[in-house]
């Protein structure tokens, strides 16, 4: 039987220069996602639309989002056995 722990890291950043930027320390080894949302009216929501966000939103391994590539975990998990630098691409619908 395979034991599966989730972990759960929120944090909040400024946008400077058009990058922003965040440091997690002390992660275990595992699979990660990254998932980032540019909150734009800082609501602490999603706001959507008709069906696709208003804001930016953001998977590590995902430069496109749509109704056919839609973010999972599976698709967006990494494995993190040492230090690593994640770039993900906030994408505006």
């Amino acid at each position: 039987m395979k034991i599966i722990k989730i972990i759960l890291k929120i944090d909040k950043t400024t946008i400077e220069n058009g990058k922003a930027e965040i440091t997690f320390s002390n992660l275990p080894k595992g699979n990660y996602a990254v998932n980032i949302l540019h909150d734009e009216n800082k609501n602490g929501k999603i706001d959507k639309g008709f069906i696709l966000p208003k804001e930016g939103i953001g998977f590590s391994n995902f430069t496109s989002i749509g109704l056919t590539n839609r973010p999972n975990f599976n698709k967006a998990s990494f494995e993190l056995n040492q230090n690593k630098t994640i770039k993900v691409k906030v994408i505006y619908m």
